[in-house]
């Protein structure tokens, strides 16, 4: 088990890095203008994405990518490391063509679109000359269980009408997004599988019937791309907007997650790493009491448990990472749940550390602090609540444990004082 990474995606950390420091950092006093007036900055996107893709920096993140699409075919352990460093500044992905939840959507389009969907949809996502949402969350169910959607989609001669409500779906507000993957039952039968009742459409977001009601705020944060509550009332799309199968939804929005996960968590791992730096700084500085704050003890186990975690998670995500690349997305399932578990979690206690060395300025716009905790809180949300994947954790351990019950028995009875004790 190496999770070094290849000599191909070490040659790229160097010049991402430099791109970074030398070109997105320096534009993000331009992004918030834009972004505090209520207008996507699209003006500083766009020509650093040209820049990207000249310099070789484009979709990183598909480890199916072919010889003829453009951008950098990486495997997931080699991606890992470069999603750390654009998540430094958390517009980044975007300038690469690696953001979510395009990157989840393409990888479904990849895998399962037909010649005129990949020439329609994903081709054009590739390019980066447009951008797309996933519709799955609804606000009237608890959608951490899928099974539980209302969404129709009926087939009707030679078209799908779909209707349903759903919400918290991710850069629908782009100004370039132009379409929505949507989840919905499409066999209402009782007596059919729970898990073979949905599909997924591919739905024009300026199709007849598609109304984005409103960018719901997360945490009174208001993101740019829109994390939207949409109506699809009578919407009717030709047959051929079935992406897969009829009753395949659920399998294939399951198999999307893999990947998108250890996106989000390198990312976050990255924006830890920032919170670290910065509150180390900031406690060499900071006087208090007649001492730098970095003399106080309970600060500096701040910081070493704050190193300490950083690198335990990170060392995790490398290992799901890992596995997926060797044995599949499916053998990671676990892994995956484990990762979106321990560092949305971590993300919180290091940005709450971090906030509490730089005092009343760490609660303001003044720092990155404020806004990377409360992405990190609503983290704990997205791709499934915390309580579902510790569920999953657990269901795999015990199954594991049923298949081998009872191998610990003559474990415990040599642990166990002979009869009589010690001078039985």
């Amino acid at each position: 088990m190496d999770f070094a990474p290849s000599p191909r995606a070490l040659a790229l950390q160097e010049p991402l890095r430099r791109f970074m420091q030398d070109l997105v950092l320096p534009s993000h006093g331009d992004w918030l203008r834009w972004a505090d007036a209520g207008a996507y900055p699209l003006d500083v996107i766009e020509p650093l994405k040209a820049q990207a893709r000249a310099a070789g920096l484009w979709n990183l993140f598909l480890p199916e990518l072919r010889a003829d699409e453009p951008g950098t075919r990486l495997a997931n352990g080699d991606y890992a490391p470069l999603a750390e460093l654009m998540g430094r500044v958390p517009w980044a992905s975007e300038v690469f063509n690696c953001s979510a939840p395009d990157t989840g959507n393409m990888e479904l389009l990849h895998r399962f679109a037909t010649p005129a969907q990949r020439q329609r949809w994903l081709l054009p996502l590739l390019e980066g000359r447009m951008r797309s949402c996933f519709a799955m969350s609804e606000p009237d169910v608890a959608s951490s269980d899928p099974t539980n959607l209302g969404t129709r989609i009926v087939r009707e001669g030679d078209a799908y009408v779909l209707n349903g409500r759903k919400w918290f779906t991710t850069g629908a507000a782009h100004p370039h997004c132009r379409l929505a993957i949507v989840m919905g039952v499409s066999n209402a039968a009782p007596d059919a599988p729970a898990h073979q009742r949905h599909s997924l459409l591919l739905v024009p977001m300026d199709a007849p019937g598609v109304q984005v009601v409103r960018n719901i705020p997360v945490m009174a944060h208001q993101a740019i791309e829109g994390h939207c509550e949409i109506v699809f009332q009578g919407v009717r799309v030709s047959a051929d907007h079935l992406l897969g199968g009829e009753g395949e939804g659920f399998a294939m929005a399951q198999a999307r997650l893999g990947p998108g996960r250890v996106h989000h968590a390198m990312r976050t791992i990255g924006q830890c790493e920032l919170a670290l730096e910065l509150m180390a700084e900031r406690a060499l500085e900071r006087m208090a009491f007649g001492k730098h704050l970095s003399d106080f003890t309970n600060v500096q186990d701040w910081i070493a448990w704050s190193r300490v975690e950083i690198d335990q998670a990170r060392l995790l995500v490398l290992h799901a990472a890992w596995r997926m690349d060797v044995e599949g997305n499916a053998a990671a399932r676990t892994e995956v749940s484990a990762i979106k578990l321990v560092t949305a979690q971590l993300q919180t206690r290091v940005l709450d550390r971090a906030m509490q060395v730089f005092g009343a300025a760490g609660l303001t716009p003044d720092t990155p602090l404020a806004s990377l905790w409360s992405w990190g809180r609503a983290l704990r949300f997205m791709d499934g609540p915390d309580e579902v994947h510790l569920r999953a954790i657990a269901r795999q351990e015990l199954v594991r444990s049923r298949a081998h019950r009872g191998e610990n028995v003559l474990h415990l009875r040599r642990w166990m004082p002979p009869e009589g004790g010690i001078d039985g």
